[in-house]
């Protein structure tokens, strides 16, 4: 019989109807091929396998007895389900190499097969069956987890802060299960707040596992949480990828699935610009579309089920390309080394030339449309800058669920890059209203945005708007790279084709052979997706690359 979730413990519609999915009962044959994986271990009523912040190492198939996963919280714990035999304990936590986020413990005595992190990967790689049952329960375990809001990981914030915002979307980027409490609207948030005598300049608060963590930065948070795996600076990988959006995504699982020693290095959370999307309809096998979100999320467990380690709230500081090994400066005086890199770092959304905005990004003013920005401004009016597809698709999900969206360009129309679908549902949705050579001149308010000013050749105009969402073109991430490799009048990268005898002859270019397709001024450096001069500003074109540069990668490590 199926373990199921105990009573009490409910779950959305569409989970419920896949708890067999998430907690599969395992065949006599396939515990008998696990066991070659494996070692038995008897097991003592109470004894805890796995606690939270600790290191998840082993997959635990239960032989006899029981195993009961719980969620301690601030107000005690919360019972998940009870393992039984032929099930089996274990979660994402496992193949990322990253902290636990729940407690194992034994409630009835008996025997269990442990499979450490190395054999387990080994199975999801080569058993087909066994994979896909493993890899599904895994992300649904996730998602039941971060869905049924209780933990020891409690943001506590407010929407008046910035800086609330910007862990929230960390938090929810990362897929990592925790509640979120609004010291303005919820019950229980003062009584936290009178627990561990907390401020209003202390907000947003993360209270990790019994650690308070005032205003963190998103690094912080991460190395609390124990996010991210070991980094050992003595390691060379075959490839370093910086960034991890749809093209660093790209090459890391196509890398790691050919048997390379991958290290992905990001910023803040896997997508990138595409991850602050709310849908992309016109990417190939996904007629109905996908969030940028889940599409990256999706992208991170391939790479991470093929071995690729990944670490989140990484700084990359500088490339120090002066030696045949490549190294990578990370913030907090830690290095990494490769023998290839990829610079898949992107490009930022450019800003108002306004002298107040920085004050009002988080309170008003946003870079991404995604469900953490729509509850916010539910049910008023908006203003989304911009006129290309990311412009457009932040349009056309936010009029779902505000009362009228303004889109401001200062060109004649739409770009002409934007899809016609998105523009067609501009043009036939009622609640959107396009602005043409029209731009913002001000933005006014008393912590939070109150008031837009915007002009066009008709005149000037001030509205009550207190959410303004910025999608206009974009500047390449390329400032870490320290005069390493050769750039463009933008800051975009140069490669291949578009480097020229002059640039490769002050570039001190030392191989008798041209730089390959995607390759920088300097060899073994490589660079794909927005970050490339001259690259297509699509999801899609940007995978391509990154798959395609992997390729490149193999004849510089073979030659």
């Amino acid at each position: 019989m199926a373990a199921a979730l105990p009573v009490g413990v409910a779950l959305p519609a569409s989970l419920e109807s896949r708890r067999e999915q998430m907690f599969p009962e395992l065949t006599a044959a396939q515990i008998a091929r696990l066991e070659k994986h494996g070692k038995r271990v008897r097991t003592q009523t109470g004894d805890v396998l796995v606690e939270p912040g600790g290191r998840y190492r082993c997959l635990m198939v239960v032989l006899s007895g029981s195993i009961e996963i719980v969620r301690p919280g601030l107000s005690g714990e919360e019972l998940v389900v009870v393992h039984t035999a032929n099930h089996f304990a274990g979660e994402m936590s496992i193949l990322r190499g990253a902290a636990s986020v729940i407690r194992a413990r034994v409630r009835e005595e008996g025997e269990i097969i442990a499979i450490d992190e190395e054999q387990l990967r080994g199975i999801v790689q080569t058993d087909a069956e066994l994979s896909e049952l493993f890899m599904r329960a895994f992300i649904l375990r996730r998602v039941g987890l971060i869905t049924v809001e209780h933990g020891d990981v409690v943001l506590l914030g407010s929407r008046h802060c910035a800086g609330t915002l910007r862990v929230r979307q960390f938090l929810t980027r990362n897929s990592f299960p925790h509640v979120n409490l609004d010291i303005d609207s919820d019950p229980g948030a003062q009584a936290i707040v009178e627990r561990f005598q907390l401020t209003h300049d202390d907000i947003p608060v993360v209270i990790c596992r019994g650690t308070v963590l005032k205003n963190p930065s998103n690094e912080q948070v991460a190395k609390c949480l124990g996010m991210n795996p070991q980094v050992d600076p003595a390691r060379v990988h075959d490839v370093i990828v910086i960034g991890a959006g749809p093209a660093g995504l790209a090459a890391a699982v196509y890398a790691a699935s050919e048997g390379l020693d991958v290290r992905v290095i990001e910023t803040n959370a896997p997508g990138g610009q595409a991850g602050s999307s709310s849908r992309i309809e016109n990417y190939l096998g996904f007629p109905t579309g996908i969030s940028g979100q889940a599409l990256a999320a999706r992208a991170l467990v391939q790479a991470q089920k093929f071995g690729a380690l990944v670490s989140i709230a990484s700084n990359a500081l500088r490339l120090r390309c002066e030696s045949p090994v490549r190294a990578v400066e990370l913030a907090g005086d830690e290095m990494v080394h490769g023998r290839a890199i990829i610079i898949a770092t992107g490009a930022a959304y450019r800003t108002l030339a306004l002298d107040n905005l920085s004050q009002f990004v988080g309170t008003g003013v946003y870079y991404a449309a995604t469900q953490v920005e729509a509850r916010l401004c539910r049910g008023e009016e908006v203003i989304v800058v911009g006129g290309g597809n990311s412009a457009g698709q932040a349009a056309v999900f936010l009029a779902s669920s505000c009362r009228r969206v303004h889109i401001l360009v200062r060109s004649d129309g739409l770009a002409d890059s934007m899809s016609r679908y998105l523009i067609r549902r501009i043009e036939e949705s009622p609640n959107i209203t396009l602005h043409t050579r029209t731009e913002i001149t001000a933005l006014a308010g008393n912590g939070n945005l109150e008031k837009v000013t915007w002009g066009s050749p008709t005149g000037s105009e001030t509205r009550q708007i207190g959410h303004v969402f910025l999608m206009m073109g974009a500047d390449p991430n390329t400032r870490w790279l320290a005069n390493c490799v050769a750039l463009d009048s933008k800051g975009f990268v140069k490669t291949g084709p578009d480097l020229g005898l002059e640039e490769l002859s002050a570039a001190r270019w030392p191989l008798q052979r041209a730089p390959y397709l995607l390759e920088t001024s300097a060899p073994g450096i490589f660079a794909v997706g927005d970050v490339r001069c001259g690259s297509t500003k699509r999801v899609a074109s940007a995978v391509g690359e990154g798959s395609v540069c992997v390729l490149l990668v193999h004849r510089v490590l073979s030659g």
